[in-house]
């Protein structure tokens, strides 16, 4: 008989089982002895590799508000869409590495800079909506891994018209 989730030959009457004179956790389990010395921690070292792949990934962060606005200045805003595009390749990566544990805190801090620094910028032009909220998007998305218990109240405020006539 295959498995199907549901067992329809078992019915259940609803008797109670009786616990009188039954100890629970009764028998805990044994305590290491107190005297049990505990190994010292291991020093991180890190990969071949991993040191300048942190560097490159500060740089790229350091860079990212600048050629954002410069792509914003030279394109408008779709050179917003297109630059989130490849931020969205840079949070994969930073994922990556954050994940496999090789992720510095001066890489994390940078990028947490980063994401204050892109949210500062004067990007008043935009009129597609659906840009803003795509960069924010991304924004969060970084944020979220880096930093998942903060609340954030930076990001710009949506402007939808109300009358869809306006634009």
């Amino acid at each position: 008989m295959e498995y199907t989730g549901k067992r329809n030959d078992v019915v259940d009457f609803g008797g109670e089982v009786d616990y009188t004179g039954y100890t629970w956790f009764a028998d805990p389990p044994p305590k290491p002895p107190p005297s049990s010395p505990q190994p010292p921690p291991q020093a991180y070292v890190p990969p071949p590799g991993v040191v300048e792949q942190n560097y490159m990934f500060e740089f790229a962060l350091q860079a990212a508000p600048n050629v954002l606005y410069g792509r914003y200045k030279q394109y408008g805003q779709l050179g917003v869409l297109a630059w989130c595009s490849e931020f969205a390749e840079l949070i994969d990566n930073l994922k990556d590495l954050g994940v496999h544990g090789h992720m510095f805190v001066t890489t994390r801090t940078q990028a947490l800079k980063t994401c204050e620094e892109i949210l500062k910028l004067p990007l008043e032009e935009i009129k597609m909506q659906i840009i803003v909220m795509y960069l924010s998007s991304q924004v969060a998305r970084l944020r979220r891994f880096l930093d998942g218990d903060r609340t954030w109240t930076d990001y710009p405020e949506t402007k939808f018209p109300i009358d869809p006539r306006a634009y």
